[in-house]
């Protein structure tokens, strides 16, 4: 597959639309790499191994909320927003890129926010989100691999 042959409707080579949460370029190179179209062996590894890092991920991040620890949030939206971009995860790359301002103490747009306790708000509110991103694009991507 060529990936600079993407129709503007997402489909190429029978890859289905994945929607607007699922970067198809991205995951398409996923694609790429496996052996076999009828088993993707490869790419069901890489995808199912990502599930398991997230739900760890939002575990330690619950944790680091109830402790208010936004070190840790920081740390943990950097290491989630960079492994849902290489799965091709836009939605889900975004919300943690925004838990990461915010652990950072920054606002979105960068400036300094020197209130922990709304710093800490707004991550609740985010992480809420995210979790919904992810449980639909993780039903998505099973569906998929069916």
């Amino acid at each position: 597959m060529a990936s600079n042959t993407q129709h503007d409707d997402g489909h190429d080579k029978g890859i289905p639309d994945l929607g607007d949460a699922i970067d198809i370029l991205t995951f398409s190179q996923i694609l790429e790499m496996d052996d076999s179209e009828d088993d993707r062996e490869f790419s069901r590894s890489i995808v199912f191994g990502f599930f398991e890092q997230a739900q760890e991920t939002f575990e330690k991040m619950d944790e680091a909320l109830a402790n208010e620890d936004l070190e840790e949030l920081y740390r943990l939206g950097h290491f989630l927003k960079g492994s849902s971009a290489t799965v091709g995860l836009t939605k889900v790359k975004d919300s943690c890129e925004k838990i990461q301002r915010y652990g950072k103490k920054e606002n979105l747009d960068g400036t300094p926010e020197d209130d922990d306790n709304l710093c800490l708000s707004r991550i609740k509110t985010t992480l809420s989100v995210v979790k919904t991103e992810y449980a639909e694009a993780e039903k998505t991507l099973k569906d998929f691999f069916k």
